[in-house]
């Protein structure tokens, strides 16, 4: 049935837009919810397509006039959930990709915790510090400052993953794009045996070896979460 939620975190620099771009490339039926924020938009980004990108005033009269899902305030910045983003899905007779960060994430799940939860997460702080690097360089934007506060900000997230229902490793694209399109189709009730097979090794109590892995190189345990 469409109108299923699937809420979507990772820290910054994780590749998790990559990521959600091949799962709607695989899967159909799956809308995108273009988020509101007040930062300023980044190298190529278009007004509409990644985020809507509006002031901080509107942002404030959106909250004002409870218009969001959920909101937050992350790096200085608003970002938030336009509230008739899933009615919207559901009357296009599609499920909900919703990309938010673990604040948001959080606040929705206390809402509708049917809500399908997944958390992505790079192989090593090494692979995020690259990637964050890579994208400041392509945007044209070197603050050392910045990376190191979403890197000390990974770690802190990190720690919110037993939150979630299901959590994948963004290391090898195929192999993250299938658990997902896996765990997708299990909420669906269309997965193969083999897909619930591939959905069941990423629930997050599961511990699966990549998982404690990823884990172990921020430094965090199964007794740290």
């Amino acid at each position: 049935m469409a109108g299923t939620l699937f809420i979507i975190s990772a820290p910054s620099g994780s590749g998790k837009s990559t990521l959600v771009n091949e799962v709607r490339r695989l899967v159909a039926g799956l809308e995108f919810s273009v988020s509101y924020t007040t930062r300023r938009p980044r190298g190529s980004e278009e007004d509409g397509r990644e985020y809507h990108f509006i002031s901080r005033e509107r942002f404030e009269q959106m909250i004002a006039a409870d218009g969001f899902l959920e909101w937050a305030e992350v790096f200085g910045n608003y970002y938030g959930t336009a509230l008739s983003a899933l009615d919207t899905a559901r009357e296009h007779g599609a499920d909900l990709l919703l990309d938010i960060d673990v604040q948001g994430a959080l606040q929705v799940m206390e809402k509708m915790p049917e809500a399908v939860s997944i958390f992505i997460l790079p192989p090593s702080p090494e692979v995020l510090e690259r990637r964050l690097r890579n994208r400041s360089q392509a945007e044209g934007v070197a603050n050392e400052a910045v990376i190191q506060t979403r890197l000390s900000e990974a770690r802190t997230e990190l720690r919110k993953i037993e939150e979630y229902r299901y959590a994948l490793v963004n290391d090898v694209l195929d192999q993250a794009a299938a658990e997902m399109r896996a765990i997708i189709l299990v909420a669906r009730g269309e997965a193969s045996p083999a897909e619930g097979d591939l959905a069941a090794q990423c629930i997050t109590g599961a511990r699966a070896p990549r998982l404690e892995a990823a884990l172990a190189c921020f430094g965090l345990m199964t007794a740290d979460l």
